[in-house]
């Protein structure tokens, strides 16, 4: 199965080695190596009769490979353990791969080597590798008083079509796909950086929670206004037909996969990018983000461990 999963695929100039021995061996000009890894578990984060299994390929790539652009990195690699049930098709298999290749090779990177194994759902877990060609990494904690906050990417689209599988709907298919298969800007992260943004995140778990971080590394008040943010036409006709807010999708739906920053305010964010708000030092009640001057009420993203 490793075999017909991995022979025959075109690997980038920074595979040095790839599948075929105890471990790969990547390039690394830099001098140091972007890592991150996501798990993607069966029943919590894709279900089987929602997603083709090269739609879960792609989505579990998509969830590293934005992590490493919002570190203000370019993708180089991809490692994957995979799990599942011993009565899974062979075929099912074969079409994860397809998907985290397609999506690695939409970014110039490849899978150099991962782990097979069996358990009781299915379960992929994805390490990607990226490498900062010279940058530094923009991270959580850089943000400042007095920067202007900006997303790039979609928001609330994956949340939007969650809700509408929810509910034993496929369409409109915009939507549902948007939840299936996200479009992170993925070359956006590192045209961040060069344009010198203070702090980036990608946004899974939510805008409001993922800012939270942001906040509280960066010990800042993130301030946002809901007027900055355009609520498309398709997001508010479903929106009113589920009796949903869909500027609750925006700010709070996770898994799009989009990327906030922080740039200083003397230059603000390059072309593509859309300021939402600004950064104030915090008040007496420490880090905070706020929409409109106040607390958001309800639950600010997704909680891993809730319930």
């Amino acid at each position: 199965m490793i075999g017909r999963i991995t022979t025959d695929r075109a690997q980038p100039d920074t595979t040095v080695l790839g599948p075929g021995d105890d471990s790969a061996i990547v390039a690394a000009a830099d001098g140091r190596v972007v890592a991150c890894t996501d798990v993607l578990v069966e029943g919590v984060h894709f279900r089987l009769d929602w997603s083709t299994p090269e739609q879960i390929g792609r989505k579990a790539a998509a969830a590293n490979l934005a992590d490493v652009a919002a570190m203000g990195a370019v993708p180089t690699s991809l490692l994957v353990g995979l799990a599942c049930p011993s009565a899974t098709p062979a075929a099912a298999l074969e079409q994860i791969a397809d998907g985290l290749w397609a999506e690695a090779s939409a970014v110039g990177a490849g899978l150099v080597g991962g782990d097979l194994t069996s358990g009781p759902v299915l379960v992929v877990s994805v390490t990607a590798l990226g490498s900062l060609q010279g940058r530094e990494p923009v991270l959580r904690s850089g943000a400042r008083p007095g920067d202007r906050v900006a997303v790039c990417g979609r928001l609330g689209w994956s949340a939007a079509g969650l809700a509408v599988l929810g509910r034993g709907f496929r369409s409109p298919a915009a939507l549902v796909n948007a939840h299936r298969l996200p479009e992170p800007p993925y070359a956006e992260g590192p045209a961040a950086a060069l344009a010198g943004a203070t702090a980036m995140i990608d946004v899974s778990d939510g805008l409001l929670a993922d800012l939270g971080h942001v906040a509280r590394a960066s010990t800042v008040t993130v301030r946002l206004r809901s007027r900055a943010f355009t609520v498309a036409p398709r997001l508010a006709e479903i929106g009113s037909a589920l009796g949903l807010d869909p500027l609750r999708w925006i700010l709070t739906g996770g898994e799009d996969h989009a990327l906030v920053a922080t740039f200083p305010a003397e230059t603000g964010p390059p072309g593509g990018w859309t300021e939402v708000g600004v950064v104030e030092a915090p008040d007496d009640g420490g880090p905070a983000v706020t929409v409109d001057g106040r607390p958001y009420d309800g639950d600010a993203g997704w909680s891993h461990f809730a319930g």
